[in-house]
């Protein structure tokens, strides 16, 4: 591990400061909308942005990387996510805000991309895991540090998004000062969707649908938690303890999945997160209160945490289960069709969640949260009671965030071998 800390350091570094600004920049802009009085639909309109600019970009990168190369892409785009974040303080719009969205998600995937195909070209068949969980642990621990950067100053000030700027400006110095040689960049294709319903219907099925509740779940959480009434600090909290905490988890779920049928885990995971999300709205009562009158927040603390303990490894669970119906050669090119079907569902989660909150109240957001992860569970059971449980001996549980791309994917050591790299490990990857 040392050695691939060694050898890695500035790709880890640039993602860090990446991450960082991205954890700032989400609970940012949801308290600021509160702040600014949007109403909840509006709010929820602008932060789909960011995943209509992912899905984009995740068309258009592949073209783009070939004709211009891995460090200038990277440059390009952390300086156009730089800038964006300060239009946002300048102009006060939900309109121009989804449209700076779109282009942060865009520039969001393409660095992704780079990082994670550099990691890519980078490893060898031996280290493989061991650099994806490297890369995993700093991905959520920098964006979970990000989120506490909110106490820095008031979000109606423009510091803080001059804040978020210069950390995204800091992760290009690292990167544009390697000397190692960028990798040559190699596209992956998905499968076909009919080809991916035939192989895994509920891995379809579910990837589309935790799309929607993922999107929701990390860009109105802060929304969510500025309506009840928390203050700064107590937003950071939560939404510190979603990124960490479903981290954490990753790793005993993924055992149990590995040891027991992993569509039961699944299904139990996903009416675990319904059941504690329906919890946390029971808990909350009168949170919303000033201080003095307002309940204890130390059950929703408890709830939300192990509601984000079933929740945010399913991703890496549904890859595994549909990595189970397919063989090993497919890997890559499903879980490439996964990402799509996610990055689908994703576009329409913080608008649809934001209706719930309009319809209910805040906690809409919950009963928003219950209803999409009811749906995977009730077609889980149904899957369940279609298909016997198919065992193959070359899948296995592998903890993936969810902004994985077809290139992290790669990292998976259950996929195909890649080739060795060309220089040797001990070099600095750049």
């Amino acid at each position: 591990m040392n050695k691939i800390l060694k050898n890695s350091w500035a790709l880890f570094l640039g993602m860090g400061f990446i991450m960082m600004a991205y954890g700032f920049q989400g609970s940012l802009l949801g308290v600021r909308a509160v702040q600014e009085e949007f109403s909840l639909t509006s709010t929820g309109f602008m932060m789909s942005g960011y995943f209509v600019g992912y899905f984009i970009g995740a068309a258009t990168i592949p073209n783009i990387i070939s004709r211009v190369g891995h460090i200038r892409v990277f440059a390009a785009f952390a300086s156009l996510a730089s800038l964006v974040i300060l239009v946002h303080s300048i102009i006060i719009n939900p309109l121009v805000w989804f449209l700076l969205r779109v282009l942060t998600g865009i520039s969001m995937v393409c660095i992704y991309t780079v990082a994670e195909s550099w990691l890519n070209d980078r490893s060898s068949n031996k280290n493989r895991g061991s650099v994806l969980s490297i890369y995993m642990v700093i991905l959520y621990g920098t964006m979970g540090i990000g989120m506490f950067l909110l106490n820095f100053s008031s979000p109606k000030n423009f510091q803080p998004f001059i804040l978020v700027s210069v950390i995204t400006s800091a992760a290009l110095i690292p990167i544009l000062l390697t000397k190692k040689k960028p990798p040559t960049f190699k596209r992956i294709q998905a499968m076909s969707i009919k080809n991916l319903y035939e192989a895994s219907p509920l891995g379809f099925v579910s990837s589309f649908f935790y799309g929607t509740i993922q999107s929701a779940l990390f860009t109105l959480l802060a929304v969510y938690a500025s309506s009840m009434n928390f203050t700064i600090l107590e937003i950071s909290v939560v939404t510190f303890l979603l990124a960490v905490s479903g981290a954490i988890a990753q790793f005993p779920v993924g055992k149990l999945s590995d040891i027991y049928d992993r569509r039961k885990v699944l299904v139990v995971s996903t009416f675990g997160a319904s059941i504690f999300a329906i919890m946390a709205i029971l808990v909350s009562k009168q949170m919303y209160l000033p201080e003095g009158l307002a309940t204890s927040k130390t059950w929703f603390y408890i709830f939300f945490i192990l509601f984000s303990f079933c929740s945010l490894p399913m991703f890496s669970l549904i890859l595994a289960h549909t990595n189970d119906n397919i063989s090993k050669e497919k890997f890559v090119a499903a879980g490439a069709g996964l990402q799509f079907l996610f990055g689908l569902g994703a576009m329409s989660g913080p608008f649809l969640c934001s209706i719930f909150m309009d319809l209910v109240g805040p906690n809409g957001f919950f009963v928003f949260l219950f209803f999409f992860h009811s749906i995977i569970g009730l077609f889980g059971i149904y899957r369940m009671g279609v298909r016997q449980t198919v065992e193959n001996p070359d899948s296995q549980f592998v903890a993936m965030p969810q902004t994985i791309t077809p290139a992290g994917i790669e990292l998976n050591p259950t996929t195909e071998p890649i080739e060795e790299p060309e220089k040797i490990a001990e070099e600095n990857i750049g």
